[in-house]
């Protein structure tokens, strides 16, 4: 069987034709989508593809990809695949450190970058990474340095290739064909929350087992949804759902800054977007911060509409069960007047399902969103198992788990609780790295995810803790950090958490606020400050976020509940070190960089 990837871009033109749309560039400033169709995707992707081959890329050699999500990104990736190349992604984020780690690990012989800055990043390292021969730049409003002789644009590449000699077209035609499963397809660069990166390898069966898979697991979408691409091309999730999406024939609308996505989301109205829990996390709180403040009859609605679309949703919907006549009713009533409003504010009113992954999500802000009709599913995975290992059924989900495991991958629990995985869609092993992958995978072959977690009474998966993020208490009390950061994680005055107290005698918080929503407070309270260094320190402050603190920790043993926190006045941060690529905290430098503020909560 031919590889999914390879040939996709043909067989969508021949199936719809040339003038069918594959996917947009969301232009925020204008407020519209900028189509490509079929045909031109094919077009742009053969015309890279000879580029390549002129360039001197052959089959399984790596490229690498340093830009913002963008259209051409799925274009390098395709070009990529006609050759049997390997696109390996690099986070927009990364440093020059970061970037020179990674075209040197995966001996990386030509970089796409993005802006200007990306650009820079890789001049500075030029020097160091002597098996990078090629620089191809895709924002046209980027200046070449006066001495660069290894770059050129984007448009110059696809420019080369579209005049290629028939000889050209016909080497990358016989790539395309040679391409078996056991290629590599790419390399996907772990975000390193404890040690160096390693590039897990995928090959093309990975990928070809997880579209089937997804395929008969979300049998509810169709070639007439749509979808938003959010999330950097370079995380696992993002970049396997964008290629489930071209393989379902979906148009793919992409957004290039994530710092916009509300504004996008408005403009493309999605029917489906994957995304991690903290955009759900700030649509709750801002539906939460206008429910609190209305009044009367208006609040009185919204409270009646949310008991029936719980009701409804979660014990008829849910089960697959056809809801009480009256219900039904009443369902559709409050969805005319208040859902379907809150829905088409938020831009999703033709919603589907929206994959939800990356890091627990509370099941209270679950549940609150299935009960106003937004369909979310909650999934888990790695990268080192193509995204999705287990995520929600269509019916008979359980709130609380990640679901149930798709067909095709098998799940045991090992030892220590841990989640151990085998399957199609499991990586071959780390590049390079046989020592690691010996620690990867029992003798056996199962892998070992470094999560812990048990099944359920219905078979759904449930998520206990990330082992390495578990810690003791001096006291031999054991914390899930992640837990209480998540419950955390719904306060509209909280924006980022990190949980303290290993080998301590309790635990503690160092909080980062949500800065707006907190100066907002204080001003409604006539509380004075000149900085946030005054705000966070404030003794009223304090008080209030102690008193949201302890209320979000009903239901926690005594042992898990924090005692003291400190908060800062700033966020924490990717340039920092603080956080990794996908958001992810750093404890050992939170740990390091905060050892200060630290030991004087243990005073």
């Amino acid at each position: 069987m031919p590889n999914i990837l390879t040939h996709l871009i043909k067989q969508q033109v021949a199936h719809y034709g040339r003038e069918r749309e594959a996917f947009s560039r969301i232009d925020i400033d204008n407020r519209r989508l900028l189509p490509t169709t079929w045909g031109e995707f094919a077009d742009s992707v053969e015309a890279a593809a000879c580029a390549l081959e002129i360039l001197g890329i052959c089959p399984q050699d790596k490229v690498a990809v340093f830009s913002p999500n963008c259209p051409e990104i799925v274009v390098a990736d395709f070009a990529c695949y006609r050759n049997r190349a390997v696109p390996v992604s690099i986070y927009s984020t990364s440093s020059p450190e970061q970037v020179r780690y990674i075209i040197k690990d995966a001996g990386a012989k030509a970089i796409f970058v993005g802006g200007a800055d990306h650009y820079a990043a890789v001049r500075s390292i030029a020097a160091e990474c002597p098996g990078l021969e090629h620089v191809i730049i895709i924002e046209e409003s980027v200046c070449k340095d006066s001495d660069d002789t290894r770059s050129m644009s984007f448009a110059d590449l696809v420019a080369l290739g579209a005049s290629a000699s028939a000889e050209c077209r016909a080497e990358v035609e016989l790539r395309a064909s040679q391409a078996v499963p056991d290629d590599i397809a790419t390399l996907i660069y772990t975000s390193g929350t404890t040690g160096e990166p390693k590039g897990a390898i995928l090959p093309h069966s990975c990928f070809d087992a997880a579209v089937d898979m997804h395929k008969r697991r979300l049998d509810t979408i169709s070639d007439e949804d749509t979808s938003v691409c959010f999330l950097p091309l370079s995380h696992i999730f993002e970049k396997a759902w964008t290629y489930f999406c071209l393989s379902m024939g979906m148009k793919v609308a992409i957004n290039h800054n994530p710092k916009e996505i509300q504004k996008a989301v408005k403009i493309a109205r999605p029917t489906c977007m994957c995304s991690v829990p903290r955009f759900w996390e700030k649509v709750y709180t801002a539906i939460q911060d206008k429910i609190s403040d209305m009044k009367g009859a208006r609040k009185i609605m919204i409270e009646r509409a949310l008991a029936v679309g719980a009701r409804r949703n979660m014990d008829y919907a849910r089960k697959g069960l056809r809801a009480p006549w009256l219900l039904e009713q009443r369902y559709r009533f409050y969805d005319r007047m208040v859902f379907s409003k809150l829905r088409a504010a938020i831009g999703i009113d033709n919603g589907n399902i929206f994959p939800t992954a990356g890091a627990p999500l509370s099941s209270t802000i679950v549940e609150f969103l299935h009960a106003c009709g937004i369909n979310i599913v909650i999934g888990y995975g790695l990268s080192e198992t193509t995204a999705t290992v287990t995520c929600y059924p269509a019916v008979g989900y359980e709130f609380g788990t990640v679901g149930t495991t798709l067909d095709g991958v098998s799940v045991k629990i090992g030892p220590e609780n841990e989640i151990l995985v085998k399957g199609p869609t499991v990586m071959r092993g780390y590049y390079g790295r046989p020592e690691e992958d010996a620690k990867a995978f029992t003798a056996d072959g199962w892998f070992r995810t470094g999560d812990a977690g048990y099944f359920d009474a219905d078979g759904s998966l449930v998520l206990t803790e990330r082992l390495k993020d578990l810690f003791k208490t001096s006291n031999g009390k054991y914390i899930a950090p992640q837990a209480i950061e998540s419950r955390l994680g719904e306060d509209r005055y909280i924006e980022q958490v990190a949980v303290i107290g290993d080998q301590r005698k309790y635990v503690t918080a160092i909080i980062i606020p949500a800065f707006e929503a907190l100066k907002e407070y204080a001003r409604r309270k006539h509380i004075q400050f000149n900085s946030l260094d005054e705000l966070v320190q404030n003794n009223e402050i304090r008080r209030f976020i102690a008193e949201r603190i302890e209320r979000l920790q009903k239901g926690f043993a005594g042992f898990e509940k924090i005692k003291r926190f400190t908060l800062l006045p700033r966020e924490f941060s990717i340039e920092n070190g603080e956080l990794t690529n996908t958001l992810k905290i750093r404890r050992p430098v939170i740990n390091s960089a905060y050892a200060d503020e630290i030991e004087a909560m243990y005073c």
